[in-house]
């Protein structure tokens, strides 16, 4: 530790006051220090005294071998602006983190979540900062992570559904193409290839929803892995800060403590009495880690309210999101359906299988009279048979290629 001079004048505030604490001074300290900035005050808004800075002079007065009350009333008797030698304290914080505040740290972390009567059952002091809302603020930030994870589960499984639909849609498609491109009658293959077109647009039309609603899972994942973690960790940090500006004021009372405990017994301290620089490299310490808490918590606060509306916001617009793009691709379904109303579709069956039938596929054998013998068996040689059969067909004049005319209806059945 290293100690430097300087003066600062302060101007008082309304109640007279530049916004300090004071401690040490005769009769049992050799210096009067500084223990504590208030918040908006001269001293704080000024920035050059800290926790721990010795006070040599109040307006050229010297304070040595004077009473920290002595020194309050010669800073109070002064006009509106003070003038305050001082001797600044320079030390390393890291010169305080001792193995004590270490374990004072970790118990704060374990009585943070105890309720009173299981700590004082445990015989473990609460401070007043601990089980605060930010601490439950985080129990909340998981709940709705919980939600978003779900959300976006749930998402994931309705748009993988809709796009195996959307195949089957296009399936149907391609079915009734093919079979209005086979279909011989002119009418009915316009209408199998119109239904066709039909299917295949709602597939079309359900591949454009997707897209729409397909960045609905990015934003929920960004907010979800990104927003979220950042949020915990800036949390966790808040946290860190905390648990350590609170084992500096527990440490800081119980210097306070063993200082009074002494001066009951009329007996020295020797740190006291020596300048008592422990003790203000310790209200140092608390200074700077109250100071970082409370940046901490402003973070935190800060952070907090923006996700709050991040996710009402962000909630509110996916599910218009989904909600458009659903109503969108109902309407645009219902219109191709609309202008599709083919039905119902006249289709001559016994046209397309003649059509399709060649002499080859109807050599049956003759059917039994009635009235005759069951045991009976025709005597007929085959090829008598086949000679009478082709008796009613007509032969064309000239066969190109192996073709043959088609039998006439009443002659095939008979």
């Amino acid at each position: 530790m290293t100690v430097t001079s300087g003066l600062v004048e302060l101007e008082k505030d309304t109640q007279n006051l530049i916004g300090i604490s004071i401690g040490g001074g005769s009769p049992r300290c050799p210096c009067v220090y500084v223990v504590q900035l208030f918040d908006n005050t001269p001293a704080s808004k000024d920035g050059t005294l800290m926790a721990g800075d010795e006070l040599v002079g109040v307006n050229g007065s010297s304070v040595k071998g004077r009473s920290r009350v002595e020194v309050a009333n010669m800073i109070q008797s002064v006009g509106e602006t003070v003038v305050i030698n001082y001797n600044k304290l320079h030390a390393d914080p890291s010169q305080g983190r001792s193995l004590d505040l270490i374990l004072k740290k970790v118990k704060h972390r374990m009585v943070e979540n105890m309720n009173s009567s299981t700590a004082d059952a445990l015989g473990l002091s609460r401070a007043i900062l601990c089980n605060d809302a930010l601490v439950k603020k985080l129990e909340e930030l998981e709940k709705i992570a919980g939600t978003y994870r779900s959300l976006m589960d749930q998402t994931r499984r309705f748009l993988t559904s809709f796009f195996d639909l959307s195949q089957v849609q296009r399936a149907f498609g391609e079915v009734f193409a093919s079979i209005g491109v086979r279909e011989p009658q002119q009418q009915a293959s316009e209408i199998f290839t119109m239904f066709g077109e039909a299917h295949r647009s709602i597939e079309k039309s359900a591949i454009k929803m997707l897209r729409t609603v397909k960045p609905m899972i990015s934003d929920l994942n960004t907010y979800l892995n990104k927003a979220v973690p950042d949020t915990r960790l800036t949390i966790k940090k808040y946290l860190d800060a905390k648990f350590e500006y609170l084992s500096y004021c527990l440490k800081v009372k119980e210097m306070d403590d063993e200082e009074y405990g002494y001066s009951l017994l009329q007996e020295p301290l020797y740190r006291v009495e020596t300048g008592n620089y422990e003790y203000r490299l310790i209200l140092r310490c608390r200074q700077e880690a109250r100071t970082r808490f409370a940046q901490m918590r402003s973070d935190v606060l800060v952070k907090l309210e923006l996700l709050d509306n991040k996710h009402v916001q962000d909630i509110v617009f996916q599910l218009q999101r989904l909600v458009s793009a659903m109503a969108k691709y109902h309407t645009d379904c219902h219109s191709v359906l609309k202008g599709a109303q083919v039905f119902p579709i006249e289709v001559d069956l016994t046209k397309n299988m003649l059509t399709n039938t060649t002499l080859g596929q109807y050599s049956e054998i003759p059917v039994e009279e009635e009235g005759e013998d069951e045991d009976s068996v025709s005597t007929k040689d085959p090829a008598e048979s086949a000679a009478e059969f082709s008796e009613g067909v007509q032969q064309p004049e000239h066969s190109n290629a192996g073709e043959i005319d088609l039998i006439a209806t009443e002659d095939l059945f008979d």
